[in-house]
Formats: structure tokens, C-alpha cells, sequence
């Protein structure tokens, strides 16, 4: 096995090149380089002979397989001697060959030795006359997708090649900066009478008089401005308002004074769907999720659970739940709800069908509490074949709870209106209609036609409550026949 020795080529202008690389360039005869697009090859070509591996460009079909196969091409060339594999820049600098060659070469048992050059990261702040000590992100940008941007630190982002690329990383950096942030096309940094920077608007990034080729970067100071848009964020803002110099409200709070809440921002979440108004909905559930991360602030702080066990469980969950999205499992879509509902009662441990009846909660409206517990019976058997047996069985609860107010038996009044109520939960279910919906609806529909018979009083100069109940129910009558809904 021979000696594989990397080096550094530098930013790109001769003069950079440090001695220990020219001299293992020079005292070689096997020399490989990972592309020879680059403006010192110019330079060094009069004294040394080498083999491009550009054509693996041509030969892959993306950029991680292009580097893979040349770092497994190095290895076995090392198998015939010592060579010397050159790179742009410096080796450890956004070098991905660099870090596949040296884990395949320890697996081996290959011996691999690193020569520095400048890194065009060097140039860079050299060129634009900027202290790295303050700290910056070095990100490629063919990994940006997967990178975490954190827009309190500056950012040099490498091998933006084209116009297409540079709007990729413009519709990226837009989910975390301003549309007008302030960004530095940098172009052959480290180059003599190459060099170039232009500053420009992010959002001006990739339009067609920017120019970009092999040696383009882009540098993005750190902000000021920016967008919160990940739930890190979040968890941050309300460890603050917790913390001892936070908010007196918040630092007050806990899991049971918060359930209100929570109620009230899950109902105008669903008053904004109603509403169909997009604006409405992303604060809405911005509210609510606030109150996720409220209730596992709270639960951090008491050392019970944090965000991450939150999210833990649900992942989880969800997973098991659908094994034939996760596990290839073949399942019965049209049995896939009974399914679900044994998964859940895997999940919580229940041993029979009622300890799930008893897990709905308590809190729930009772007509949503009603169709649920008529769902889960359902999904054993236990319900009517046809919608002629609910109607049948309402008729029945009716002439029942008639029977009782004649007998003035205020005790079973009660306990009948709540069979009829629930029978016709359960028309509501086999007509497939929202039976908390179907009410609300017709809440508002009497709004709407209490409006028009006020408002239609009041243009005959006259008060509802002044009225005799024929000449309200007049009112009534003509709010219906105008379709008033």
C-alpha cells in the first residue's frame, strides 16, 4: 500500500500555495487532482505532470456520488505506490472527498498525510476585510436544504455555480431573512485581477446580470432581522417570559389555569376555517401551539417532560399506527378505523371495549362525546343495520319523553330528553353529518333571522319585546320566506 498525501492548491492565485504543498507537487510523479478548474493549475502545469479526475463529473449523476467514486478511484490507486491528491483550497475546508478518503483509507490501513494551503474561506475575509473571530457558518450549497441557518451568525455559503443554484439558495435563505436582506456575491476570492464582490437584496440574488461560476460564493452577515420560524425559537421566547426576569402572567401559569385556554384557541381556530380566512388560521394555530410549548415549558420546569418527549411520543404513535405506511404491512383499508382503534387500545393497555368508552373525556361537547361513543360501539357490530331502525328507535324516544312530561316526572324528563338527544347523535352519524356542526348552524341561522326581525322592527318604529308573539312570529315567517340563513 503507498502513502496517499492531500494538499492544498490554495484560493486559487499561485502565491498562496504554501511550500510544504509545492514540494510533495513537485517531488511526485503520481499526481491526481479532483478537478483542474482551477486558476493555479494555469500556473503549476509548466512544472509538474498530473491526471485529472474531471471527467467523473461527466460519468455521475449527483455531486455525493461523483465524490464517493473518486475518493474509492484514490484509494485504489494508492494500492500501486504513493501519490498525491490535490484539492482546491484547503483539504479540511468544505472538502467532502477529503473526509470519505481518510475513513476509507483508516478502514484499510492506508497511511494519509494532510498539506495545508490558504482556504478561499481566508481569501474571502481577507478580501472583504472581515474579522472570523466574531464567528460564521460555513455551509455548501448542495447541503443547504438539510442545514441549520441560525441568522445570528454570518454565513458563507460555497459552490454556487449558476443562476439555478442561486435561487435555490435565495427561496432557502427567505424562510429565515428579510426579503431585503443585504448579502455579497463574492466571485474568485484569493485571485488576483479576479476577484470581484457585488453586494445585493437577497431577493435580487438570482437575477440574470448576477454572475456565478466554480468559484462563487456567497457571504451573508449576521442579522438583526429575521424570521422565527422553528419551534426552537418558540421554546426559546417562553423559557424568557419564564424565566425569573420574564412576564409576572406567565410566570404564574400552569397546566390547570391554562386549559382554558386552550379550549378557547382550538374553537377560534375553527371559527377561522369556517371563515376560510388563511390569516386568521396561521395565528390561530400559532395560539395554539404556543399553548403546546407553554404546557411543556411548564412540564420541563418541573422536571416531569419537555417538548422533545412531547414530540417523541407522537412520532411514535403515529409510526405504530400505521403499519403499512412504516412496516409494509398489509392492511384492510376498509377495516383500517377498527384497526386504528385496536393499535390504540394496544397503546394504552385496555383489555376491553369499555375502557376506551371511558377514555373519551369528560370535557368534550356532549354531542361530540355522544357520536364518539356511538363510533367506537360501531366498530364491534354493536349498532343498526339501516337508518330506518334510527328513525324507528327516535319516534320511539319521543312518544317517551312525551309520555313523561304528561305525568309531569321532571326526574325522567330529563333522562328521556337525553335518549332522544342521543338517538339523534346517532341519525346524525348515519347520515354522516357533524351533529355539533349541524347545530351550530342552526344556532346562527336563528341569529340571523332574530337580526332581521329586530332590525325589522325598529323600521316600523317598534321594539321585539313590545310585540305580541303573532306579530314576532309574523316577522319569523317572512325572515324564512326571504331565505334569511
Amino acid at each position: 500500500m503507498g502513502k496517499i498525501k492531500i494538499v492544498g492548491l490554495g484560493p486559487g492565485d499561485y502565491s498562496l500555495i504554501s511550500q510544504g504543498a509545492l514540494e510533495a507537487l513537485q517531488s511526485s510523479s503520481r499526481i491526481f487532482l479532483r478537478t483542474e478548474k482551477h486558476p493555479t493549475v494555469d500556473k503549476l502545469k509548466e512544472t509538474i505532470k498530473y491526471t485529472s479526475l474531471d471527467y467523473f463529473y461527466d460519468k455521475e449523476e449527483n455531486f455525493e456520488d461523483v465524490y464517493g467514486k473518486i475518493s474509492e478511484f484514490v484509494i485504489d490507486l494508492s494500492k500501486e505506490g504513493d501519490l498525491v491528491y490535490a484539492v482546491p483550497g484547503h483539504p479540511r475546508v468544505a472538502e467532502r472527498t477529503v473526509s470519505i478518503i481518510e475513513s476509507m483509507a483508516k478502514e484499510k490501513g492506508i497511511e494519509v498525510e494532510t498539506i495545508a494551503s490558504m482556504s478561499f474561506v481566508d481569501a474571502m475575509f481577507n478580501y472583504l476585510a472581515i474579522d472570523p473571530a466574531d464567528g460564521f457558518k460555513l455551509v455548501d450549497a448542495f447541503e443547504i436544504e438539510n442545514a441549520y441557518i441560525d441568522t445570528n451568525t454570518s454565513m458563507i455559503i460555497t459552490q454556487i455555480y449558476d443562476s439555478f443554484i442561486a435561487s435555490n439558495i435565495k427561496l432557502k435563505l427567505m424562510e429565515y431573512y428579510d426579503y431585503d436582506q443585504e448579502v455579497c456575491i463574492v466571485n474568485g476570492a484569493g485571485v488576483k485581477n479576479l476577484e470581484s464582490k457585488k453586494y445585493v437584496l437577497l431577493h435580487e440574488l438570482d437575477r440574470i446580470e448576477n454572475k456565478f461560476d466554480y468559484l462563487s460564493s456567497l457571504y451573508i452577515p449576521k442579522s438583526s432581522k429575521r424570521m422565527y420560524n422553528t419551534v426552537h425559537e418558540l421554546e426559546k421566547i417562553m423559557s424568557t417570559l419564564r424565566s425569573p426576569s420574564g412576564c409576572d402572567w406567565d410566570k404564574k401559569q400552569t397546566h390547570e389555569s391554562l386549559k382554558k385556554y386552550l379550549i378557547e384557541e382550538s374553537y377560534e381556530l375553527c371559527q377561522a376555517i369556517d371563515n376560510d380566512d388563511i390569516d386568521e388560521m396561521i395565528e390561530e394555530l400559532g395560539d395554539i401551539l404556543l399553548q403546546v410549548i407553554f404546557h411543556c415549558q411548564i412540564g420541563q420546569e418541573e422536571g416531569f417532560f419537555d417538548l422533545k418527549e412531547v414530540v417523541n411520543g407522537i412520532c411514535t404513535k403515529l409510526i405504530h399506527r400505521h403499519p403499512h405506511v412504516f412496516n409494509n404491512e398489509d392492511i384492510d383499508m376498509e377495516t383500517f378505523e377498527r384497526t386504528w382503534e385496536e393499535l390504540k387500545q394496544e397503546e394504552k393497555g385496555e383489555t376491553n371495549i369499555t375502557e376506551g368508552l371511558k377514555r373519551i373525556p369528560a370535557h368534550l361537547p356532549a354531542l361530540i362525546k355522544a357520536e364518539k361513543i356511538q363510533h367506537k360501539a360501531s366498530l364491534i357490530g354493536f349498532d343498526w343495520d339501516k337508518i330506518e331502525d334510527v328513525i324507528k328507535k327516535i319516534e320511539e324516544e319521543y312518544k317517551e319523553l312525551l309520555d313523561e312530561c304528561e305525568a309531569g316526572n321532571i326526574k325522567y324528563i330529563k333522562e328521556e330528553l337525553g335518549d332522544l338527544l342521543f338517538s339523534i347523535v346517532n341519525l346524525a352519524r348515519f347520515l354522516k353529518i357533524d351533529p355539533e356542526e349541524a347545530l351550530n348552524c342552526t344556532s346562527q341561522k336563528f341569529i340571523n333571522r332574530f337580526e332581521f326581525m329586530e332590525q325589522s322592527a325598529m323600521k316600523s318604529n317598534k321594539k321585539l319585546e313590545d310585540m305580541t308573539l303573532e306579530e314576532q312570529d309574523e316577522l319569523w315567517n317572512k325572515a324564512k320566506s326571504n331565505k334569511i340563513n
